[in-house]
C-alpha cells in the first residue's frame, strides 16, 4: 500500500524544518518503506494475509518504524510479503505475485521481496526488511541490492516474530552507506524488546571506509555440502579474489557446520504451527496452502525432537564463535541459485519441495544469530544478479558493513531504471 497524501504532507513539514535550519534527526525528508510484517501507526499491517482485519485500530509503531519516524523519514507505504513471511518468495492471495525488476518473469525472492524491489527501482532510499531464514539476504541477492541481517537484538523488535529467535530486522538499501546510516537509527533502544542488545550509541558510519587490509577472511564456496549454479560459483570466487586484491588474507576453508536444514526446520515449522493455532479452522482455510502444510507438519514434531534441535543450534553457535577466533569474516554465496520463475516456492522441475532446500547459505546464520549481508557481485549471462554473503562474528555488524563497503567501492554496481522483461 502507498499513502501519497500523507507522504506529501510529511515532506512539506520536513521542507519547513530544513528551511528553518532545524532538521529532525538523521533522516529528515528521506523516503522510506516498511515491510508489511512491521506495525505502522495509522496503516493496517495485513502481514500478507486475508485473515487480518484491516478495519481495526492501528495505534502502534513497531520499534523500527518509530525510530524512522522520530528521525524524520518520510514513510511512503508498506511493502509486500508472503503470508506471515513464511517463505523465501513473495506472493500471497492478498497482494498477488511480486516480480523481479531485472526480469519480471522471475521472483525477487522473499520474504522481503517487496522491499527489495522498491530498493532496486529507487522507490525510496531506506527499506525495513525482516530475515528469519534469509528473507533480507535472498531478495537482496536476487534483485542486486544490499541487505543486512544484523546481529540478533541489534534492532529491537515488537511484537516478536511468531517464528521465534531466528528472526531479525534490518536495512535494505541500494548502498552500504545508506544501510550503515539506517542501522544507526534502527539500533536505538526500545524497552518493548526484552531480547534487545544494550544500546552503545554507535554510529555505524564511523570507520566504514577503513578497508579490509589485513583482515582474515575464510572463503567457503559451498559450506561443505551445497550444490551451486556454475555462474554463481564463478562470480563468488571472483568476489573472493577482489578481497585479496584489497589486501585481505583469504583462505578457502570449510567452517564445519554441515547442512543445517533439519535444525532450522525443527524451529521454523513449529513456529508456523504455533502461529496458526491462533486462528479458527475457517480462517486457516483462507491461508496459503504451503503455510498450512508446514504448520500441520510442525504439529507432529515431538517436543524432544525440537529440544534436540535447540541443543544442536547451541552447538552450531559455539562452533561459529570459535571459528571467528581464527577468521574475522566468512565469505560464501548468498544463494546457490539465481532468481527463478515467479509464482513458485521452488524452481520448477528442480525436484525440491520447500524453499529451505535452496537456502543453505542463509538459514545457518539465523540459527547462530550472527550478522550477515548480501552484496551484488555479478550477473549471469541472462542478466540476473548474483549475491555474495559476508558473515561476521556475533556483534560484528560494523565489521560486516566495513568489508561490504570496501567491496562496493572496488566493484560499483548499476541498478535497473525500470522493470525489464
Amino acid at each position: 500500500m502507498v499513502d501519497p497524501d500523507r507522504a506529501l504532507e510529511d515532506a512539506r513539514e520536513s521542507e519547513t524544518r530544513w528551511q528553518k535550519g532545524a532538521p529532525r534527526g538523521l533522516l529528515d525528508g528521506v523516503p522510506a518503506t516498511v515491510k508489511d510484517l512491521v506495525l505502522t501507526r495509522g496503516w493496517p499491517t495485513r502481514r500478507g494475509s486475508r485473515v487480518i482485519d484491516p478495519d481495526q485500530a492501528w495505534d502502534d509503531d513497531a520499534p523500527a518504524t518509530a525510530r524512522l519516524r522520530e528521525h524524520g523519514a518520510i514513510l511512503l507505504g508498506k511493502t509486500a510479503t508472503p503470508e506471515f513471511g513464511w517463505k523465501a518468495v513473495t506472493d500471497s492471495a492478498l497482494t498477488g505475485i511480486t516480480r523481479n525488476p531485472w526480469d519480471t518473469r522471475t521472483t525477487p525472492g522473499g520474504s522481503s521481496g517487496g522491499a527489495a524491489v522498491a530498493a532496486a527501482l529507487g522507490m525510496g532510499a531506506l527499506h525495513i526488511g525482516t530475515d528469519g531464514g534469509g528473507s533480507i539476504r535472498i531478495p537482496a541477492a536476487f534483485t542486486g541490492i544490499f541487505g543486512l541481517k544484523p546481529s540478533f537484538g541489534r534492532v529491537p523488535a515488537w511484537p516478536l516474530s511468531p517464528f521465534g529467535t531466528v528472526s531479525h530486522l534490518g536495512p535494505m538499501t541500494r548502498t552500504v552507506g545508506d544501510a550503515a546510516l539506517m542501522l544507526t537509527v534502527l539500533a536505538e533502544p526500545d524497552p518493548r524488546d526484552w531480547f534487545a542488545l544494550p544500546h552503545d550509541g554507535r554510529d555505524f558510519r564511523s570507520g566504514l571506509d577503513d578497508g579490509v587490509r589485513g583482515l582474515r577472511i575464510a572463503f567457503s564456496p559451498d559450506l561443505g555440502h551445497a550444490r551451486l549454479d556454475p555462474e554463481v560459483a564463478a562470480a563468488v570466487a571472483e568476489g573472493a579474489r577482489v578481497f585479496e586484491e584489497l589486501g585481505a588474507v583469504v583462505e578457502e576453508v570449510d567452517p564445519g557446520i554441515g547442512d543445517t536444514a533439519e535444525i532450522f526446520r525443527l524451529h521454523w515449522y513449529p513456529g508456523a504451527a504455533n502461529l496458526l493455532r491462533r486462528y479458527t479452522p475457517e480462517q486457516r482455510a483462507l491461508m496459503d496452502p504451503g503455510l498450512q502444510e508446514i504448520a500441520r507438519e510442525g504439529e507432529t514434531y515431538p517436543l524432544l525432537d525440537h529440544l534436540a534441535a535447540v541443543d544442536a543450534r547451541g552447538e552450531l553457535g559455539r562452533r561459529m564463535r570459535q571459528f571467528h577466533q581464527d577468521y574475522d569474516l566468512l565469505l560464501t554465496p548468498s544463494v546457490p541459485i539465481v532468481a527463478f520463475e515467479a509464482g513458485h516456492e521452488v524452481p520448477p522441475d528442480s525436484g525440491m519441495t520447500r524453499w529451505i532446500e535452496w537456502a543453505p547459505f542463509s538459514n545457518p546464520f539465523n540459527l547462530t544469530q550472527q550478522p550477515a549481508c548480501s552484496i551484488p557481485c555479478g550477473l549471469t549471462a541472462a542478466g540476473l544478479p548474483i549475491g555474495l554473503q559476508l558473515v561476521g562474528p556475533m556483534h560484528g555488524d560494523a565489521l560486516v558493513l566495513r568489508a561490504a563497503r570496501a567491496f562496493e567501492s572496488a566493484r560499483p554496481w548499476p541498478l535497473p531504471e525500470a522493470p525489464r522483461g
